[in-house]
């Protein structure tokens, strides 16, 4: 018996160990204060890298522009715009480099308001020139303060050795509408430019419903040389964004590399060797798929050559001017005079929405690109959990509800290891009188003690360590619950009931304003600080807690019972500030296996009583053959 709560008591400290130093050491620190607006003005005028980009037939090309010069050379402050209008997406493109850098998200608000400003995912350069367009007005009429850190997609044509690069097109060149007004799902847009020596590019836009853009390049060579260039697509984020920073959470660079995920912080990024004759980074040869680009906790924007496209992917930062880039290079590619070359990608950048990201791995093929979400180490738990927790809710419609089916669900599957633990205690119960026999006879024999008890477990065919297996499955299926709540955007702002507004985050009750009925917050929100003015979720879970630990027999030496008889409050504080869809699944676990446990303890002869001792209804067992009864079985 003994051995059998150390085994739970190790089980629940090591437990409580992990969780008090996740919530004290790795709590997401506060966002840095923003910087200065002179220093998130940023042009994104054309500069030539020092080294090669991949080609063919010996032809290598020149690197592509890098995002990087003064704000008053930003052509994009007075270039004209494109409006974007989509069922999830409302933004702009310039004509400045044809860059996609105005982009909100119209299916999501930045809080629980609906008032509240969309969610921006791209901006722009110059601020001052989206404002004259209109796009950055608030819904009041004013011009919105927000100074934002640039965030854009471009494209462009890199010159290979021989042509001149002031013949193609690079992030500052000015295009023009060739047709199309405003870029929309079946409407495309067309731009054009002229290089004055015999090319023609030209830039097709589509847009779905969803977040993929699908982007057409194309060279028309009306001279009377070969003309040769390589496609590329850059993505580019001006300043360390703002991140998360848990460490269970990853946010920085994310692709697929034919089959290879590819993941790295934005911390590491300076770090990298030197590409291109100057700027930290890293080149990676792509065979037949892959994508590449950056993702957020929600949020992501991916750059994705078409399916079976050879194409070399990069990741850079470019430190004079705090920039960071992933960029997709295409091989050179020889125009005959008369021909046209062509170069097409997608564009994805929207929500991690699990259906929607999954729709397109499927079509138009963009491999494995599920995993760009950060399901973690416990992938092979996460997912399942996830598709779960996605049929649930599709089933009930109502994801604090799918979250209390799931458990039930998997209390279900670990039943019949749960089962042997109860009946396991039920019987331990049994040869409690025998062992404290045991005790008396053998003293302070330590290891006398030990054997026979051993003995008595062989013989009675008891496990002592069958208690402790269910608490230590419920480890892995915890942390991947709290993966899967903590990352997927579906938990995202998804109510339960009441007060409970949003399962991502910690229960916004609290002793400090009457549990709601005050119109402020509790002090802490979202951390450490946040369980000790005890929210509801975290009162209840303790209560649970509580009543489940009276159902197991109470340890015979003082300390472990101290132990025991504090743990439930301990974790209550802990738990507390967690995502109170996590502590709703916590309580609903316990919930059920106060019942099962209940439930099965009693068909053992062993009523539980929460304000006392485990009682039975068994007679006495007889120390000599260990046989209910009196009688020595002669």
């Amino acid at each position: 018996m003994e051995d059998n709560n150390r085994n739970l008591i190790l089980a629940m400290v090591l437990s409580a160990i992990v969780m008090l130093v996740w919530s004290i050491f790795f709590a997401p620190e506060p966002p840095p204060p923003a910087p200065d607006a002179a220093q998130e003005q940023v042009a994104a005028t054309a500069e030539t890298g020092g080294a090669a980009a991949p080609g063919t037939a010996g032809q290598p090309a020149t690197a592509p522009g890098n995002a990087a010069a003064t704000a008053n050379a930003d052509a994009s402050a007075t270039a004209g715009r494109i409006k974007i209008e989509s069922p999830s997406l409302a933004g702009s493109i310039s004509l400045a480099g044809g860059r996609i850098d105005d982009l909100e998200l119209t299916g999501y608000h930045e809080t629980l308001d609906n008032n509240s400003p969309y969610v921006r995912l791209l901006s722009p350069t110059a601020e001052p020139g989206l404002a004259a367009a209109g796009s950055a007005v608030a819904p009041g009429g004013d011009l919105k303060p927000v100074v934002r850190k640039p965030y854009y997609a471009f494209y462009g044509w890199a010159p290979a050795a021989g042509t001149d690069p002031a013949l193609v097109p690079g992030p500052a060149t000015i295009w023009q509408v060739e047709s199309g007004t405003d870029l929309a799902p079946g409407k495309p847009v067309t731009l054009r430019w002229d290089n004055g020596a015999g090319q023609v590019f030209r830039r097709i836009y589509e847009l779905d419903d969803k977040y993929l853009f699908t982007v057409t390049q194309s060279v028309e060579n009306t001279g009377t040389a070969p003309f040769s260039a390589a496609p590329y697509g850059i993505l580019a984020r001006h300043g360390l964004p703002d991140t998360q920073n848990f460490f269970v959470l990853h946010e920085g660079v994310v692709g697929m590399t034919d089959g290879q995920l590819l993941e790295e912080k934005y911390k590491n990024l300076p770090d990298m060797d030197r590409i291109d004759g100057q700027f930290p980074g890293q080149l990676i040869e792509v065979k037949e798929n892959g994508w590449i680009g950056f993702t957020d906790k929600y949020w992501m924007t991916t750059l994705a050559p078409a399916a079976g496209t050879t194409f070399t992917a990069a990741v850079k930062y470019i430190p004079g001017s705090d920039i960071y880039q992933t960029e997709t290079r295409m091989p050179v590619q020889t125009i005959q005079p008369g021909a046209t070359g062509t170069s097409s990608s997608y564009l994805f950048a929207g929500a991690k929405v699990w259906e929607t990201i999954k729709g397109y791995q499927e079509n138009p093929g963009i491999d494995r690109f599920v995993d760009s979400i950060d399901w973690g180490w416990f992938y092979f738990l996460t997912k399942p959990i996830f598709r779960l927790l996605h049929w649930l809710h599709g089933f009930i419609g109502n994801m604090g509800w799918s979250i209390i089916a799931l458990t039930f669900v998997l209390k279900l599957l670990v039943f019949p290891l749960a089962r042997k633990s109860y009946v396991s205690m039920a019987r331990m119960k049994e040869l409690q009188p025998e062992m404290e026999a045991i005790k008396e006879r053998t003293g302070d024999d330590r290891m006398k003690y030990q054997k026979e008890v051993m003995e008595l477990y062989k013989r009675e065919k008891v496990n002592p360590a069958a208690g402790c297996l269910p608490v230590l499955l419920q480890i892995p299926i915890f942390f991947s619950l709290y993966k899967v709540i903590f990352v997927t955007i579906e938990l995202r702002h998804a109510p339960w009931l009441g007060w409970i507004r949003d399962l991502s985050a910690p229960d916004p009750s609290s002793l400090w304003n009457l549990f709601g009925l005050l119109p402020w917050d509790g002090p802490g929100q979202g951390t450490l600080l946040h369980s000790f003015s005890l929210p509801i979720l975290a009162i209840i879970l303790g209560i649970s807690m509580w009543m489940q630990q009276k159902l197991n027999p109470a340890p015979a030496d003082p300390a472990q019972k101290m132990i025991f008889a504090w743990m439930p409050w301990i974790f209550m504080l802990m738990l507390g500030g967690f995502a109170s869809g996590l502590v709703l699944y916590w309580i609903t676990n316990n919930t059920i296996t106060i019942i099962q446990q209940y439930t099965i303890m009693s068909m053992h002869g062993h009523r539980p009583d929460f304000f006392g001792n485990i009682k039975s209804s068994l007679p006495a067992r007889s120390k000599r053959d260990g046989k209910p009864g009196g009688k020595t079985g002669k």
